[in-house]
């Protein structure tokens, strides 16, 4: 089985956990978000000058932190990929060859309901052409939090 984990800050280690029960080839994927980089561009970018620093750089810096604190976390080697572009495009483009997609709720965590899915989340979920395992990051909120 082919096993994609859509790695995204403050959900990945939910989603790695819940590949660590998934026996099959795993590739842990990470979307640099065009827009972040854009940001970060130009004479200063939006979030000011870093004395230095390459703003590319920084960025493939913490993109393979990421991925290789995950391929720890997961405990076994996995294929580790980086994209950029639009997240919700990328990982979708992604699965064309996965059997399962493992991502989280990225959204209000503390209610039940739709609103627990961010918008790109959302769109992965609707358009990805595999089965999907969506984890809660974190217990899920109380039944008596349904809306």
């Amino acid at each position: 089985m082919s096993i994609l984990v859509w790695l995204s800050e403050g959900t990945w280690e939910a989603c790695v956990d819940a590949a660590k029960e998934l026996a099959g080839d795993v590739t842990l994927v990470h979307v640099v978000d065009v827009g972040t980089e854009a940001a970060l561009s130009g004479s200063a970018g939006l979030l000011g000058r870093v004395a230095g620093a390459d703003p590319a750089e920084l960025l493939a810096g913490a993109d393979r932190q990421l991925l290789d604190s995950a391929e720890k976390r997961l405990g076994r080697t996995a294929r580790k990929i980086t994209l950029r572009g639009r997240p919700e495009r990328e990982v979708v483009a992604a699965c064309a060859d996965a059997d399962v997609l493992v991502l989280a709720r990225d959204g209000n965590r503390r209610r039940l309901g739709p609103r627990s899915l961010g918008h790109r989340t959302r769109f992965v979920i609707d358009h990805a052409p595999c089965r999907i395992f969506l984890v809660w990051p974190g217990s899920p909120p109380p039944l008596t939090s349904l809306p």
